[in-house]
């Protein structure tokens, strides 16, 4: 039950943030939209951050999830971009929020999270001391978002290459080739 209605908040606060385009989301018309109390609203979340933060790592899991039932690392790397690139249009939007630099922080850490867990599914890094593989986390975390921030149509059309070359990366394979045929 507990989960429903958590499932239900979120539900009213995406639809106030992304349906009915507010840029102020306060507990009221989150309230008012699910038709609760304010105090039912506390009772799942702390606060805004905490209700986002939640709907983050629920989404996170179900991803983790299908990239991981692709079998293929490079195949469920392909299939984790094209969720985000899906989804940029409502992170954007959640960024121009009252919440905006806490959704950054918090989509950072969801990423970081997500790479973690791949890595420690994949024994990646292991021969790395805890310093240096949290930088090497911390280093794909960031070019992997700033790809995205900055993601393009023209991405999209050469998304094939880009995932295959963020793969060998992540590996430790990098070849780089130019050529006429993979200019981004």
């Amino acid at each position: 039950m507990a989960i429903d209605m958590k499932k239900t908040i979120a539900e009213a606060a995406g639809n106030l943030l992304f349906e009915k385009k507010v840029k102020k989301l306060t507990v009221k018309d989150i309230v008012e939209e699910c038709h609760i109390t304010r105090q039912a609203f506390y009772y799942h979340f702390e606060d805004i951050p905490d209700l986002i933060q939640w709907v983050l790592y629920q989404e996170m899991e179900i991803v983790l999830e299908e990239c991981i039932a692709k079998k293929d690392l490079e195949k469920g790397l392909r299939h984790f971009f094209e969720i985000a690139i899906q989804l940029q249009p409502y992170a954007i939007r959640g960024m121009q929020s009252n919440y905006g630099d806490e959704i950054g922080r918090m989509l950072e850490q969801v990423f970081y999270d997500l790479f973690e867990k791949v890595t420690e599914m994949q024994h990646w890094y292991e021969g790395y001391s805890d310093k240096d593989r949290e930088f090497i986390l911390h280093y794909h975390c960031q070019a992997v978002m700033g790809l995205l921030r900055e993601w393009t149509k023209q991405d999209t059309e050469n998304i094939s290459y880009i995932v295959h070359q963020i793969y060998l990366l992540l590996m430790g394979k990098a070849v780089l080739v130019s050529d006429e045929n993979n200019d981004l």
